[in-house]
């Protein structure tokens, strides 16, 4: 599996956020949905990565954007976004190798942490398992997230 840099407007990312925006806006509320479009990707604030078989073919994504004013003891603050595998590729290890590059450039741009949304509902409890094997916590609303209950807020002290 390859995890590099990518852009979020190739033609078979593009298809892979489509779903997952789709899947979004099935099991939420429309004001609870928080995933980003590939051109909201495109931002220069956000690196966008994804996993790829020796053979090119697309595996999943991710991103990490650092949170403008985020800046304190200890650093920056980064936020995940746009975590997805494809159907095809579940069960393989491409989310967790996935977040698991994310935390590295997030380490290496010194961030005191990284923060995260995501859904209270079932079909989001693998992505708060995956969270939480890695050492994320509970938290409050963060950036401009308010309280909701269709959100989970999720926090990783950096080292």
């Amino acid at each position: 599996m390859i995890i590099a840099v990518d852009s979020p407007a190739r033609d078979d990312v593009r298809t892979l956020l489509d779903e997952h925006l789709t899947d979004m806006f099935a099991t939420s509320p429309p004001d609870s949905v928080h995933a980003l479009d590939h051109s909201a990707l495109l931002a220069p604030s956000v690196t966008f990565v994804t996993a790829r078989s020796a053979d090119g073919s697309l595996l999943g994504c991710g991103a990490l954007t650092e949170l403008v004013g985020a800046t304190g003891p200890g650093g920056g603050h980064g936020e995940l976004k746009s975590m997805r595998t494809a159907r095809a590729a579940r069960g393989r290890g491409v989310a967790t190798a996935v977040l698991a590059r994310l935390l590295d450039l997030a380490t290496a741009r010194g961030y005191a942490r990284v923060s995260l949304e995501t859904g209270t509902q079932d079909s989001f409890a693998p992505a708060r398992r995956l969270y939480a094997r890695h050492g994320f916590v509970g938290c409050g609303p963060f950036a401009d997230y308010v309280e909701d209950p269709h959100s989970t807020f999720m926090t990783l002290t950096l080292p």
